[in-house]
């Protein structure tokens, strides 16, 4: 067995698209997955399946699971707990020097280039800024994510398009690497 975290996309933010933790976690253990514990109410949920599994094969089960259960399309990220501690190893920030709520990770579903951020001045939102990892963007906002102009920037549909991305917090990208066994506090 080995662990894994699912991250899903755009759910208990708003409107309609409830996902009730107790029902995510039914869900998964009904796929077949142990293990199952959820963190926030975002739509974090770690697991453990078969050892070797293709995370994006997990990814596309799990999705079109949650589409049959709540009535909607979800979109699904699944990182094993060696991609989970990488982004906090390879960190280009001072991690350990900032406030958790300054800096965030984007997961993306498959790598993206600097080309895709070509038309932006990144320069211009300063003191703010990003690098790209693998298959990750990291943000650093000192204001928060809320008053970031370089997050609302990035998150621009053009600039997403074909790509399947969601955001966490620094804390929150700990905790899953932590809960999945990858241990979370290294990096900065």
């Amino acid at each position: 067995m080995a662990n894994y975290a699912a991250l899903l996309r755009g759910v208990n933010v708003g409107g309609g698209r409830k996902v009730p933790m107790a029902e995510w976690r039914t869900l998964l253990e009904g796929l077949g997955h142990t293990d199952v514990r959820t963190y926030l109410n975002s739509g974090n949920a770690v697991f453990a399946s078969g050892a070797g599994a293709d995370p994006d094969v997990l990814a596309a089960g799990i999705s079109h699971a949650l589409a049959g259960h709540f009535g909607f399309p979800v979109d699904v990220l699944v990182r094993t707990a060696a991609e989970l501690q990488a982004v906090i190893d390879q960190c280009p920030f001072p991690a350990d020097e900032l406030e958790p709520k300054q800096l965030h990770v984007t997961y993306f579903d498959r790598p993206v280039g600097p080309e895709r951020f070509g038309s932006l001045d990144l320069d211009a939102f300063r003191p703010e800024e990003c690098r790209l990892g693998e298959r990750v963007l990291y943000l650093y906002a000192p204001d928060g994510l809320g008053r970031s102009k370089l997050a609302e920037a990035l998150s621009k549909p053009a600039l997403q398009k074909g790509v399947v991305a969601t955001s966490r917090n620094w804390n929150t990208v700990r905790k899953l690497a932590e809960l999945t066994g990858g241990g979370g506090p290294a990096a900065g």
